[in-house]
């Protein structure tokens, strides 16, 4: 057996010896794979070939006996390459090592025939070969897991303002994007490709917007690319982003606050719905006029205090918590909840139903959902719950609903249906009646289920708002009938606020 000190190998030139010529082929796009590399070198030399790690196990080519002291050598950097004979079997072994990196390997090679110069050539400038790949290898997994690490910080960022805990998210941004959260609005734009595409759709985006935006691939629809901004300036990046690529929609947002992004993102997926319609593929959500906005406001902060009432008791982070899910909850399916905000689907289920308890409201009725909705939005938008203490005159959600301006909203938004000869509008108020329930409306109707969701889906583009994926667009479609009186107004015993001292219950 005879150790090498050194280890000084010469690159691969251009000899007229086939090999050479055949080794530097391995280095082209089309080859870079160390198993293939070592399975050549097999062939090459008429024998064996096997690439293992520091411990003497396989990574790739075939099993080969080796001294575990002559290993342990090779692998501290003690020796650079080693021969031996025995049995009749010659062994080379070399290390193949990247500077740059703990990891270790060494190459095997078995053969019948001792080496010569022209074997041992092979063998030399193949363990080169392997070490670039390795090294070329190791600098591209580092760099895939640093894109990683850094796409879940971005998804981690917006799922704490999805909670409204905008505190944690700036300081977790301040330290590796200074400034992004540096503001009080923003808007969220959401871009929807092909699957396939969306990788390639984010850090176009991110190249876009020079990092100055937070971009973040859904954790729930995979089609789905989310950008917030607090620059207005992005939009019009992002929109050459969309429109370059066929069958890419952008939807976006108005400004919000950072604590109202939950409500952002839901605009800006709403906008998505009707971006699909559109000739360029892309929309804004329309400030168009909302229930609530007609709606007295303090009157709407009393009434929605009054009915959040019994979650005051809760521990401030509690009561928080069951907010923010139960917002997201109502605005999207358990599941899609639970990824957005990063807790399992049993979570969302849990905090609901807690909620559902403490208000002592059945959130499966569509009318409970739209109105416990109301009251969430309008408590995320006051500035101080307290203050409707200052309107103990009024009397509760049949005020609210009961207005002349909400009235006419309603009659002119519903009324959009009338033209069409499928009664649309009746089909829509079973709809709702039955849970969003298809089949159950179906029988009520006399209708085929699949009729019923034509229906729906057809009064979608008239009502300029999305219905059989639920969310603020639906809520509102609700809170028409409920304003017409067309629908019962749901039962909410808690919004009477009792003596002072009521137990609350959960």
């Amino acid at each position: 057996m005879a150790g090498r000190q050194d280890g000084g190998r010469r690159a691969p030139g251009p000899e007229a010896d086939p090999w050479a010529r055949e080794l530097l082929d391995q280095l082209r796009p089309g080859g870079r794979d160390p198993r293939k590399v070592v399975a050549w070198l097999a062939d090459a030399v008429t024998g064996t070939a096997g690439l293992l790690d520091g411990s003497g196990a396989l990574l790739a080519g075939s099993p080969a006996p080796v001294d575990r002291a002559l290993l342990a050598d090779l692998a501290s950097g003690r020796i650079a390459s080693a021969s031996c004979q025995e049995a009749g079997r010659h062994q080379r072994l070399v290390r193949v090592a990247h500077p740059d990196h703990p990891a270790v390997a060494v190459l095997a090679v078995d053969r019948a025939d001792p080496f010569d110069r022209r074997g041992a050539d092979i063998v030399s400038r193949t363990a080169q070969v392997l070490e670039l790949l390795l090294a070329a290898r190791g600098t591209a997994t580092a760099g895939r897991r640093l894109r990683r690490a850094t796409a879940d910080l971005r998804l981690a960022i917006l799922q704490l303002l999805m909670v409204e805990d905008t505190v944690s998210a700036r300081r977790v941004a301040a330290g590796f994007w200074p400034g992004l959260l540096d503001t009080d609005t923003a808007r969220v734009y959401v871009l929807e490709a092909y699957a396939r595409e969306r990788d390639r759709i984010a850090e176009e985006c991110l190249d876009a917007t020079r990092e100055r935006a937070l971009v973040v691939r859904c954790p729930a629809v995979d089609r789905h690319v989310i950008v917030l901004t607090p620059h207005d300036t992005a939009a019009d990046q992002l929109r050459s982003v969309a429109g370059r690529r066929p069958g890419t929609f952008l939807g976006g947002s108005t400004p919000q606050r950072l604590a109202r992004t939950a409500t952002a993102y839901g605009q800006a997926v709403s906008a998505l719905a009707v971006a699909r319609f559109s000739p360029d593929h892309q929309a804004v959500y329309a400030e168009r006029t909302h229930p609530e906005r007609l709606m007295d406001p303090a009157a709407l902060h009393h009434w929605a205090t009054r009915l959040l009432r019994p979650l005051d008791r809760l521990a401030h982070h509690t009561r928080a918590e069951l907010l923010a899910t139960t917002r997201l909850g109502l605005e999207f399916t358990a599941v899609s909840a639970a990824k957005i905000m990063g807790v399992s689907r049993n979570t969302v289920r849990a905090r609901m139903e807690r909620l559902e308890t403490l208000l002592d409201a059945d959130l499966s009725d569509l009318t409970v959902r739209a109105v416990v909705h109301l009251a969430l939005n309008a408590e995320a938008g006051g500035d101080d719950r307290d203050r409707a203490d200052e309107r103990p005159d009024v009397a509760g959600l049949a005020d609210l609903l009961g207005g002349g301006a909400l009235r006419g909203w309603a009659s002119g938004l519903l009324g959009r249906l009338d033209p069409d000869a499928r009664d649309l509008r009746r089909t829509l108020r079973a709809w709702i009646a039955e849970g969003g329930n298809a089949e159950r409306a179906a029988q009520r109707l006399g209708f085929h289920p699949q009729t019923v969701r034509e229906h729906v889906r057809a009064a979608e583009p008239v009502l300029e708002r999305q219905l059989l994926a639920g969310g603020s667009d639906l809520y509102e479609a609700v809170l028409a009938h409920l304003a017409l009186g067309t629908l019962d107004a749901p039962a909410l015993p808690r919004t009477d606020p009792g003596p002072p001292d009521a137990p609350v219950h959960g």
